[in-house]
């Protein structure tokens, strides 16, 4: 499968994105990339930790599938950014940080849209 060129396909929908990563649902990243210029505001250890959750709570999130549907995205809005978590296809996920004030409705209905090949 081609993460990369998915990876930077998601960077691409906006300027607002800082951090674009692919991973599986062990939060194993695939592919990985930051927006230049962007300053990291968690250390690696803590965005590897926050990854990983992302990845566990999707997991939760799925066994309740059959009851309340599949999950289409979460998103989690915080004073410096927004994180965006969408589920793709065969077990991976797009981690998607943004800036605070990003127009999260048209980052979500463009990313959503993206397919692992």
């Amino acid at each position: 499968m081609d993460y990369q060129s998915l990876q930077e396909k998601a960077m691409k929908i906006s300027p607002s994105i800082r951090y674009a990563t692919i991973t599986d649902l062990n939060g194993r990243i695939k592919s990985s990339g930051h927006r230049k210029g962007v300053k990291n505001l968690l250390t690696a250890q803590e965005s590897l930790k926050s990854l990983k959750t992302s990845a566990n709570i999707w997991k939760a999130r799925n066994q309740l599938s059959r009851k309340i549907g599949k999950g289409k995205y979460a998103l989690a809005e915080y004073g410096k950014i927004k994180r965006i978590v969408i589920p793709l296809e065969k077990g991976h996920l797009l981690y998607l940080t943004t800036s605070a004030r990003a127009d999260h409705s048209t980052i979500l209905r463009k990313a959503t849209r993206l397919k692992l090949k």
